[in-house]
């Protein structure tokens, strides 16, 4: 049975440094196993926890927008690429809950970036603004969580879907995905060597790469 409302949201912001099919199928099988109807990507305009993109941000909107242009499910938002000053998660759903008041939002992040968790500006407000959706292999390193989020983890965790959709924020919920060795890293390294990263990424976001001429030093 599809629990999903009109308004529900699985989100996933990045660099999109570039898009690629790792992101693609994440978010997809969360969405799926959510049974929500729609996935927004929201690519970073400054990114506040890692060193400047190699594309610009206009680029990688983009990018972002041609890999989805056929797929009505998915949608994807400028409103960080826009936005002056860095590109803080908080901000950003805090303008998506204004929009949305009573939509259950699904935030996805990595396993790497949840054990980073904790550094991320008002970390503790954002699981009150949507669900943390962490994805991953089977078994994870919980013995590396800081002591507060590993606190905040046993309050919040939810190992059931049903429960996830009582309320529209506040869980954190952990989902096995597909372990596609994709990196935008790697794409970039063989651009820069002059070799192909075709399959890797949709064929519509590589064609735009070479049109524009994108990656092509290390």
């Amino acid at each position: 049975m599809n629990t999903s409302k009109d308004h529900d949201l699985v989100i996933l912001g990045g660099t999109f440094d570039p898009i690629h099919y790792g992101h693609l199928r994440a978010v997809e099988e969360v969405r799926q196993a959510l049974k929500i109807a729609e996935v927004m990507l929201i690519p970073a305009g400054h990114p506040p926890h890692r060193k400047s993109p190699w594309a610009a941000a206009p680029h990688r909107l983009a990018m972002t927008r041609i890999a989805v242009a056929h797929h009505p499910r998915f949608t994807v938002s400028d409103r960080e690429v826009h936005r002056e000053g860095p590109s803080y998660t908080v901000d950003t759903l805090r303008s998506l809950r204004q929009e949305r008041p009573d939509a259950l939002l699904a935030m996805v992040i990595g396993m790497d970036a949840f054990l980073r968790f904790d550094t991320w500006r008002d970390w503790q407000e954002i699981l009150d603004l949507t669900h943390l959706i962490v994805t991953g292999r089977p078994g994870w390193p919980a013995a590396e969580l800081p002591e507060a989020l590993r606190q905040t983890l046993y309050q919040r965790r939810c190992d059931d879907i049903q429960q996830l959709h009582q309320q529209s924020a506040g869980f954190i919920f952990f989902q096995t995905i597909t372990a596609l060795e994709i990196s935008a890293t790697s794409i970039r390294s063989l651009l820069a060597n002059g070799q192909s990263p075709r399959f890797l990424l949709p064929d519509e976001v590589l064609d735009y790469i070479e049109r524009e001429g994108l990656y092509q030093s290390p």
